[in-house]
């Protein structure tokens, strides 16, 4: 995994197991991959993982069994949705909408895209089953 410079590491780690979590990689209650093979599956510390877990857990997507690991919370999926879904509409899509209007890219336009996108992924998708 290469890693962008405009957050930190360990949340960028974090964020790549909500993604997994988001796809349904991980379920809830399933346990997860131990710090230790975390780290090395991404050639950092081990110091930067336990970070990435500590702050899965502090937003409670992820808890510890105590000599175990770590495993996928119950709710763990919609939390992840509701806090970037928040973050996206807070953050994300006033951007977008500035780009929008210095371009005059019409909201029809961005539907035009959004179908033919969403099209795509769904003929990908039953591909995929296939």
């Amino acid at each position: 995994m290469s890693f962008s410079n405009d957050k930190a590491i360990y949340l960028q780690m974090a964020d790549r197991i909500a993604d997994r979590i988001l796809n349904g990689e991980f379920l809830a209650d399933q346990r997860i991959p131990s710090v230790r093979e975390y780290a090395v599956s991404l050639g950092v510390n081990a110091n930067t993982a336990v970070k990435a877990y500590d702050s899965l857990a502090q937003d409670g997507i992820i808890y510890n069994r105590r000599g175990l690991g770590y495993f996928v919370a119950e709710n763990a999926a919609d939390r992840i949705r509701q806090s970037r879904r928040k973050a996206f509409f807070h953050d994300a899509l006033p951007e977008v909408f500035r780009q929008m209007c210095l371009l005059d890219i019409s909201i029809t336009e961005v539907d035009k895209h959004w179908a033919d996108y969403s099209a795509a992924t769904e003929q990908q998708t039953n591909n995929d089953k296939l």
